[in-house]
């Protein structure tokens, strides 16, 4: 054995033990029985190993997907070790070598243990199962049962086997310190639990997505499963110029298709450029003109519009006290304070957002207006003077602040950052610590109740940012002690009040909806917890009692709001539309898995009906403009909500077609197609009220168009270009209509809300991220590994 050994590479220290085991643990020959398989293996080796169905092209997709080797081979008698590289294996151990003397077939390599655990485990425990295996694979080569060092000489080949086996892991451990980190995720083990893999799997690309997309949930979200977009993966490929392998794009209609869509691209990224040419930010003037209110008509009609819409769901301001303060700077805007001024100007604005003005131009010459007097709040609450925005009225302006950038996409998708800063100053006002726990003297009830609403707003508004973004939400309920606001109207109070009686929770008030949302905001907040969790799992029963409590919160609003004659539609709107937005995050890393586990099928019904109630709000005039050009958290829940019913709808259309139903059950897929072109009309409309990012227009008319496509028995590649070229081109004269009225820059002093000769230049979008195409699609090494 010393002379077999002399010749081999020398070993790493954690590798070395096994030469002298596997001489010391050979099996006898009369009991070694080779395996031999029944039919011949037509999968390729990592569909073999995971137990799914394998496409036999080469690649086949699964590899391709996860971009592992594909290799075909002939089965052997011996399973090759397959190592997934982790982040950290500095410290690998051997497991100690077991026995099986007992084995019917002799003592051969031990997978007896792991075996029954596979048998025995509950689907919910098969994750587990199945990355232990991983680490069984050094013990399948080295776990023999013991055998007389004199019967070495006559199995030299089980040695040499050994050695090999044993000299390729030495290879992987080699590889993984040279910084080649790069491991597959099998689709066997994404039924079990695909968010924890996730997580373990992130690298340096995965964390450059999140702090370059800070609200992207396409990273290990549905399409990194969904083979059904691959198609349209392609092609948009073949549109920004990479050629691919796919036969079907070669075509001389489909690659003119692809060469005019390209084109249009190009053509609208210009001009959307040349849209936001100049920004506030960029070119603010000076002049106080700007910051000077239209005629006090129009002003009050803005105003009330936001008491009656946005202030009854964040309770930031206190009626009586706002119009009684709103009197003062109209008789007097000379002497009016740098809070006072401003808070005026953002109620009136966001009130604006609601408003008719007849045209996309005017709503755009007013969103124009708007974010001038978004910026001048920026520009106060960050002064040198920051001290004096540390108040009741300062935290009252940048809460205000927040909620103006979001309906006009002012940096909406970077509100968690500022969130921080607004979660600081109120702590250091005391907003976090309940008013009875100040002196008596000096909290009046007034001020009290206004204290407990704001820091109600607050812990929302941060709930709402970190579930778009993607982050912590950095409080928790260990940091705060306030107690929730009183059931009363904002009537029965002011400043001399002494005591107050709260009504009964079914009465509805002016606190009635910020104490519905506070009800359900524990669940919330355990939820956006759980999600941007680096190393928490998530076990599916856990996401099930959220998703219920969540359910029972929807339930429990909805009775209120329709038994109060009181409550608007977009007041309940708007109510149903924060809640029910955290189903499809909290169900996202199970719905996508219901093909191949279908104990998540009720995760994929959830996502869908949270997407249909959210697509189909109680109608409403107000509430359907701030959808159709609100930014931040009410532009994100319309995009997280419109993957379910595009995914499903594929799915569905090919399965018809696979069982030969496709012409006959069409009722259910029609639904799914209406609803579909809502969004289509939906994305149009936002494009018109300002947004310049034409891409999901263009994702949703390839959905549409592959499904049908599916449907007709038509060519999918040639449908997939005609339908980008088709978008794009409608998206582009839209994008040209606007930049032609543009004008050259803001000259108008004495500007109103309604019209003005104020420029266009400026679409609604032009502080945020963009809506962003590639959030829907896989990392880039996956595109460019595509070979179709």
């Amino acid at each position: 054995m010393e002379e077999q050994t002399h010749h081999q590479p020398q070993l790493l220290p954690q590798v070395q033990p096994l030469r002298q085991e596997a001489a010391q643990q050979l099996p006898p020959p009369e009991q070694t029985h080779p395996r031999r398989r029944r039919r011949p293996a037509l999968s390729c080796r990592e569909c073999r190993r995971r137990k799914i169905k394998c496409d036999q092209k080469n690649p086949c997709a699964h590899c391709t997907r996860h971009d592992t080797q594909c290799i075909y081979q002939p089965f052997q008698n011996h399973v090759e070790p397959t190592l997934p590289v982790p982040q950290d294996q500095s410290h690998l151990q051997v497991p100690p070598v077991r026995n099986n003397n007992d084995s019917p077939n002799g003592p051969t390599i031990s997978t007896v243990g792991q075996s029954q655990r596979e048998q025995s485990a509950p689907p919910d425990s098969q994750s587990a199962t199945s990355r232990s295996a991983t680490a069984s694979t050094v013990p399948r080569a080295s776990t023999v049962t013991s055998s007389s060092c004199s019967q070495v000489g006559s199995h030299d080949h089980n040695v040499d086997e050994l050695l090999k086996r044993i000299q390729k892991l030495e290879e992987l451990i080699k590889s993984q310190a040279h910084g080649n980190t790069t491991s597959s995720i099998p689709l066997s083990e994404a039924g079990s639990n695909p968010l924890k893999r996730r997580r373990q799997g992130l690298g340096s690309h995965d964390w450059q997505t999140v702090l370059n997309k800070p609200r992207d949930l396409g990273r290990g979200g549905w399409t990194d499963t969904a083979q059904e977009f691959a198609g349209i993966i392609v092609c948009w490929g073949e549109i920004m110029g990479k050629q691919s392998t796919n036969p079907g794009f070669r075509d001389s209609e489909t690659a003119t298709l692809i060469a005019q869509a390209g084109d249009l691209l190009n053509k609208c990224k210009r001009t959307a450029k040349s849209i936001k040419l100049v920004r506030p930010t960029r070119g603010l003037s000076s002049s106080i003109d700007l910051l000077t209110p239209p005629t006090r008509e129009v002003c009050d009609t803005m105003a009330k519009l936001y008491f009656d819409s946005f202030e009854s769901t964040y309770r930031i301001l206190h009626a009586p006290s706002f119009w009684d303060d709103y009197q003062k700077y109209w008789d007097h805007p000379e002497s009016a304070t740098p809070d006072l001024r401003l808070t005026v100007l953002l109620v009136i604005g966001i009130g604006s957002s609601l408003f008719d003005h007849g045209s996309p131009e005017a709503s755009l010459r007013n969103a124009e207006l708007v974010h001038h007097w978004i910026y001048a709040a920026e520009v106060w609450l960050a002064g040198p003077l920051e001290k004096d925005c540390i108040s009741l009225p300062g935290l009252q302006v940048y809460c205000l602040t927040i909620l103006a950038r979001q309906i006009f996409s002012m940096g909406g998708d970077t509100v968690w950052v500022s969130m921080g800063s607004l979660i600081h100053r109120a702590m250091q006002v005391g907003l976090h610590r309940d008013p009875k726990h100040l002196p008596s003297r000096s909290v009046t009830v007034l001020q009290a109740e206004v204290r407990r609403r704001l820091w109600a707003t607050i812990l929302e508004l941060v709930v709402q940012a970190s579930l778009d973004s993607r982050m912590p939400p950095r409080i928790s309920f260990d940091e705060f002690d306030t107690e929730p606001p009183l059931n009363i109207d904002d009537s029965e109070m002011d400043e001399s009040t002494v005591s107050v009686q709260p009504h009964a929770k079914d009465h509805f008030t002016s606190a009635s909806i910020q104490l519905a949302l506070l009800d359900s905001f524990p669940t919330r907040l355990r939820i956006v917890e759980l999600l941007n969790s680096i190393s928490a799992d998530i076990p599916y029963h856990h996401v099930l009692t959220l998703s219920s409590e969540l359910t029972d919160a929807l339930r429990v609003n909805g009775r209120l709001m329709q038994d109060t004659p009181e409550s608007t539609p977009f007041q309940r709107n708007l109510l149903d539309y924060l809640v029910r937005r955290f189903i499809t995050p909290l169900h996202f890393p199970f719905s996508n898995q219901t093909r191949e586990n279908p104990l998540y099928h009720y995760s994929l019904k959830l996502s869908l009906d949270a997407a249909t109630a959210i697509m189909s709000p109680e109608e409403d005039a107000a509430f359907s403009r701030l959808m159709a050009s609100g930014g931040g958290m009410f532009r994100e829940g319309l995009r997280v909500a419109m993957a379910a019913p595009c995914l499903e709808l594929l799915v569905h259309a090919q399965e018809q077609r696979l069982d030969g139903t496709i012409q006959r059950a069409s009722r259910y897929r029609e639904l799914l197609k209406e609803t579909l072109r809502a969004m289509i009309s939906l994305s149009e409309t936002r494009i018109r009220h300002g947004e310049t990012n034409v891409k999901s227009h263009m994702f949703q008319s390839m959905i549409l168009a592959q499904a049908e496509a599916i449907e007709l028995d038509r060519p999918v590649e040639k449908e997939l270009a005609r339908s980008a070229r088709d978008s794009l081109e409608y998206c582009y004269d839209i994008l040209k209509a606007r930049a032609k009225n543009m004008s050259a820059s803001v000259s108008t002093p004495n500007v109103g809300l309604g019209g003005s000769d104020m420029d266009v230049n400026q679409g609604l979008d032009a502080y945020n991220l963009d809506f962003d195409w590639d959030a829907f699609l896989p990392s880039q090494n996956f595109i460019n590994g595509m070979d179709m």
